[in-house]
């Protein structure tokens, strides 16, 4: 859903935008689009592909007067935590991690953004005179998207590790 969801949505509305010669798109992806998320590649991987996507339609359709925003949210207080995707072959040797990643993610969540945050960004991104193509929701993820630029890769990766318990 996180991607094919996302491709049939905009398959369907971009004809009127190409007639119209305007239009936004604001697709939701997520700060793991911009970080690995270790025991959630599979999750990681969509937003990963959405923030590619987003961003190279938006190149593709902005001289007909449609632009491709993303909003991207770090955690925020929903039910996100009790619908994970679960591995369809589980391996033994990860169970014991995976319960304390999931564990780790509900304390995430729990102390994560109102979904008021995201919606007012939604907002934000759909009113812009002059959109930006990307809009971080939260203080976690403004943070994690400066983070990501200017923290050296190696300090950036024990920073990961560290928030996610995982050996340094």
């Amino acid at each position: 859903m996180n991607v094919f969801g996302v491709l049939r949505v905009t398959n369907a509305v971009l004809p009127t935008m190409r007639r119209q010669r305007k239009g936004r798109i604001i697709n939701i992806s997520s700060i793991v689009g911009l970080i690995p998320a270790p025991y959630k590649a599979l999750y990681a991987s969509t937003k990963h592909a959405l923030e590619g996507y987003s961003e190279s339609l938006d190149h593709e359709l902005r001289t007909l007067g449609i632009r491709v925003v993303l909003v991207e949210p770090g955690f925020t207080r929903t039910s996100f935590e009790e619908n994970l995707t679960r591995p369809d072959r589980s391996l033994a040797a990860y169970d014991s991690v995976r319960v304390d990643m999931e564990v780790h993610m509900r304390k995430d969540v729990e102390s994560g953004d109102a979904p008021e945050v995201v919606a007012e960004t939604v907002v934000k991104a759909a009113t812009a005179a002059v959109p930006r193509r990307r809009y971080a929701a939260g203080r976690l993820a403004r943070q994690v998207r400066i983070m990501r630029r200017l923290v050296p890769e190696s300090a950036f990766d024990k920073s990961l590790r560290k928030h996610n318990h995982l050996p340094i």
